[in-house]
């Protein structure tokens, strides 16, 4: 089979990879010129893992990654603990590894990427096309047809529209979306480690909690820059995108009076690097295929970031949409197993990470101790039963289903 896939992100070139494992020519058509330096820091929990490592992959995402010591929740202001989950042990073995079954990451974006692009350079099924953006879609009972902004034609028996957020795909099958602003912006920045002396962040997994926001903190690239990633509750909205930039000055007043490892952070990023976006919500989709045509990840079903998971669940569907592909001769038949496999579980993503927003941003101290009291008790008595809480996320391995 030929498939075609618009997007040349994580999910996208994942499904290359994917489709490619299971005998697929692929061809992929990313609209951007350069598969750039973009984003920040991104997390590979050990559901998305165990894809890559089927698809032979984990070891080349692993070499620039960083291993977290722990998953925390801590105060935003005061810093004191409320719980910290061991993922690794007194021996140095990985206790995600041996909890989960695959190692939990923290990834530069950009490394994530080169990662997943230097995998498909050998696999010669595949061809990836850049400065590609698809501008219109036809198809036939025979095949499905995308134009290009060049006004060159790609002809395949299926095409993946894998095109995020602002999914063009998406846009053809459905019309254009209504998103609605959830009343948080977000701020991200990474800065080298060096720079932040005695109020570096230690090299975990760690969520910040206060009222009306929170911060997520965590190391990349072998542990030399600290990322942030900072959600704020505000009335006025902005652009979507990654690249809005804003001010220190008015990251400070987000968080002022927070804790050292969240300001000295902020304090050290050079004016032109603190980026922040509007974070969107968007009512699921009454399906995901349209004859030889349907949806994956962020085009498919858009996720909150307040349970890191919007890649993972990506790479996700590039498996289990190639392995559906491969077993069946029926085309829809394959594509509506797909949907079906995935639909309940991006659902319950989906809706833990609307939750957590809330969970983070307590705003009285009666909220905070009947939210974050349980949590303390579970991770000071028995660690085990929050581990025990993430393994319907972590555990699940989509490659044995």
């Amino acid at each position: 089979m030929k498939v075609v896939i618009a997007g040349g992100g994580i999910g996208g070139l994942t499904a290359a990879l994917a489709c490619a494992h299971f005998g697929h020519e692929v061809v992929v058509c990313e609209q951007a010129k350069a598969l750039s330096d973009v984003g920040a820091g991104i997390q590979i929990p050990p559901n998305a893992m165990k894809v890559f490592r089927a698809l032979g992959v984990a070891d080349r995402i692993a070499r620039d990654a960083v291993r977290p010591s722990a998953i925390e929740m801590k105060m935003g202001r005061s810093g004191r603990s409320i719980f910290s989950v061991p993922l690794v042990d007194r021996h140095g073995e990985s206790v995600a590894e041996r909890t989960w079954g695959a190692p939990y990451l923290h990834i530069h974006r950009a490394d994530y990427i080169a990662a997943l692009r230097d995998a498909l350079k050998a696999c010669p099924s595949v061809s990836l096309t850049l400065g590609a953006a698809v501008t219109s879609i036809e198809q036939t009972s025979a095949m499905v047809t995308v134009t290009l902004a060049n006004e060159t034609q790609i002809s395949g028996d299926l095409l993946i529209g894998a095109d995020g957020l602002h999914s063009t795909v998406r846009t053809w099958m459905h019309g254009p979306d209504r998103p609605t602003f959830t009343g948080n912006i977000a701020w991200r920045a990474a800065v080298p480690v060096d720079l932040l002396g005695e109020d570096a962040p230690e090299a975990t997994a760690c969520a910040w909690v206060g009222p009306g926001r929170h911060a997520v903190t965590y190391r990349l690239r072998r542990g030399r820059l600290a990322n942030f990633v900072g959600v704020v509750e505000q009335d006025e909205s902005m652009a979507e995108g990654w690249h809005e930039r804003g001010t220190k000055a008015e990251a400070l007043a987000d968080f002022a009076g927070w804790h050292p490892a969240i300001t000295a952070l902020i304090k050290a990023v050079p004016d032109d690097a603190l980026f922040r976006w509007s974070l969107y919500d968007r009512a699921p989709l009454p399906g995901w295929t349209k004859g030889r045509v349907t949806l994956l990840g962020d085009a498919a079903h858009p996720m909150l970031p307040f349970l890191a998971q919007g890649a993972a669940m990506a790479v996700e569907d590039a498996w289990v949409l190639a392995e559906a592909i491969t077993e069946s001769h029926d085309l829809g038949a394959a594509l509506q197993t797909y949907e079906d496999k995935r639909l309940p579980r991006t659902s319950r993503a989906q809706a833990g990470s609307r939750a957590n927003a809330k969970t983070f941003h307590k705003r009285t101290a009666l909220s905070q101790l009947t939210a974050y009291g349980p949590m303390w008790i579970a991770g000071a008595v028995v660690p085990p039963i929050i581990r025990s809480r993430l393994s319907w996320l972590y555990g699940a391995d989509v490659t044995q289903t």
